[in-house]
């Protein structure tokens, strides 16, 4: 007899559970899954299939689905059990934009007083944003994309930056994974490549102007993907036909 596959076999099972570390590892199990898009948005959750794929009591899980809901990845509804919650539009925008002032000004900071091991690191970067795209690993890719940014955060030690990007990442990433595409993939090098070649030319407007058209032409392709698939959004409906509010340029 052959045992049917369990619908959350794509979580991944903590290879050690202590008994102060259960409700944490289940909590980065299932927002992984989550971020990812293995839990699509909208999807329900079944916490008795999570208990059983995990084995663990349904005390964590409870816990986890908590911890969650605050960081604005699950809806808890009395008697109605939890879902995967909606990406919020509004959200992202507010995200993005943070993105945008924060990294822009970092780049200002940054060029003319970075040491060779940048240069080293966003070269090595850049050769294995290529290899992922080649062999169409968009997950790969999209862990070292994250990379990218962080190696320019680390140079500079600006650890309160990194931090306030770091909370706004899980539903940004969501986001970001929705449209992920060959082309995406190809486009998001080039734009890379400027932010990088404005670095290497130690010219700060190049830089600036580079990071923020990439912020920009992301969120281009991500209000087109919206209104396109308003049902995986929490206010697509509610999406015009034009660029919305955000400040692109």
């Amino acid at each position: 007899m052959t045992t049917a596959a369990s619908p959350y076999s794509f979580l991944a099972r903590p290879t050690t559970l202590t008994r102060g570390s259960v409700t944490a590892d289940v909590t980065h199990a299932i927002r992984t899954a989550i971020v990812t898009l293995a839990l699509p948005p909208g999807s329900t959750i079944d916490k008795s299939l999570i208990c059983a794929e995990l084995g663990v009591s349904r005390f964590p899980v409870s816990e986890a689905l908590a911890r969650l809901q605050i960081e604005g990845l699950v809806d808890i509804a009395p008697q109605r059990g939890s879902t995967v919650s909606l990406v919020r539009i509004a959200d992202v925008r507010e995200y993005m934009l943070i993105r945008k002032g924060l990294e822009s000004e970092a780049l200002r900071v940054l060029i003319g007083s970075h040491d060779p091991s940048l240069i080293d690191a966003l070269h090595a970067n850049m050769a294995a944003q290529r290899e992922a795209a080649e062999r169409d690993d968009a997950e790969t890719f999209h862990q070292i994309d994250v990379e990218f940014h962080d190696i320019i955060y680390r140079s500079m030690r600006l650890t309160k930056v990194k931090t306030i990007i770091d909370s706004a990442r899980a539903n940004l990433d969501r986001a970001r994974r929705l449209i992920i595409t060959p082309r995406r993939l190809a486009l998001t090098i080039a734009e890379h490549q400027a932010i990088f070649d404005g670095i290497l030319a130690a010219d700060a407007a190049q830089a600036t102007r580079a990071i923020r058209a990439h912020i920009d032409a992301v969120m281009v392709e991500l209000f087109a993907f919206a209104r396109e698939h308003p049902g995986l959004f929490a206010d697509g409906e509610s999406l015009g036909t034009d660029s919305d509010s955000f400040p692109f340029g």
